[in-house]
């Protein structure tokens, strides 16, 4: 998470309208699960890593990073839609016989396991433009302008907050155990580890209220007023994001 905001702040695109960048990840994001083709998906993947890399000055190595996260959940979701269970073995490409029964993948779960690990890649590329070129200070700003509910926007910006704590105060106790030679072995790993569970909430929340009452004191009133910066807007932006998914629409009804 601290990277993610260091990388935004360092982007070649944090000074663009955030409106802009909020409207084309979210339109893009719409295209992408409505489409339901692997091309499409595809040339969303491509875009949103182009314009994050080359555009923006995201570092590859980074983008790609980031991206194994999701990519390692989703292909443990995509194999139960591969995997299928038949009594007819020529039914399956691939087949291994259990308790009178076959499990194999069959050529429609396989296209339909392609089909959701990269839509759900389309969507994450996405969402990983966003937050890559936008700092959440931008992105609250955004919605304000745009007359978001404002507990809505509040709530989003102290929960945004209270995660860095959450970092902080497990980095803390994660240190201290290292000092200790707490994962040193397999079982003093597990134990220090258990260690950390049942501590880091504790002392997350007591971090939490500490700083609440710091907010109160300073005349918090349920809403955090910041400086905003001046933002770059342009037509050519809004006529290239409006380009991009008039002809991912476009190729998509002319594949249905």
């Amino acid at each position: 998470m601290i990277s993610i905001d260091s990388v935004a702040y360092m982007s070649k695109l944090k000074k663009m309208e955030p409106r802009q960048k909020l409207a084309f990840a979210l339109v893009t994001l719409g295209t992408c699960i409505w489409a339901d083709y692997v091309i499409v998906s595809v040339a969303v993947i491509f875009i949103m890593g182009f314009t994050t890399v080359c555009r923006g000055g995201v570092p590859l190595r980074t983008f790609l990073r980031l991206f194994t996260v999701p990519m390692s959940f989703l292909l443990l979701s995509v194999i139960t839609i591969a995997v299928n269970v038949s009594e007819l073995p020529e039914l399956l490409l691939i087949s291994i016989p259990l308790s009178g029964k076959w499990i194999g993948v069959t050529r429609h779960g396989l296209h339909e396991a392609a089909g959701l690990f990269l839509k759900a890649l389309g969507a994450v590329s996405c969402l990983y433009f966003l937050s890559l070129n936008t700092p959440m200070v931008d992105v609250l700003a955004a919605l304000r302008k745009l007359k978001a509910p404002k507990l809505l926007v509040e709530l989003m910006g102290l929960v945004y907050r209270f995660i860095f704590v959450l970092l902080e105060t497990s980095n803390t106790i994660i240190t201290a155990q290292n000092a200790r030679l707490g994962y040193t072995r397999l079982s003093t790993g597990y134990h220090a580890l258990g260690m950390l569970a049942s501590s880091l909430f504790i002392r997350t929340y007591k971090r939490s209220d500490e700083l609440y009452t710091a907010l109160e004191s300073r005349g918090y009133d349920g809403e955090l007023n910041v400086l905003e910066e001046p933002y770059d807007s342009s037509l050519t932006g809004c006529a290239a994001a409006a380009a991009v998914n008039t002809v991912l629409i476009l190729a998509s009804i002319y594949l249905k």
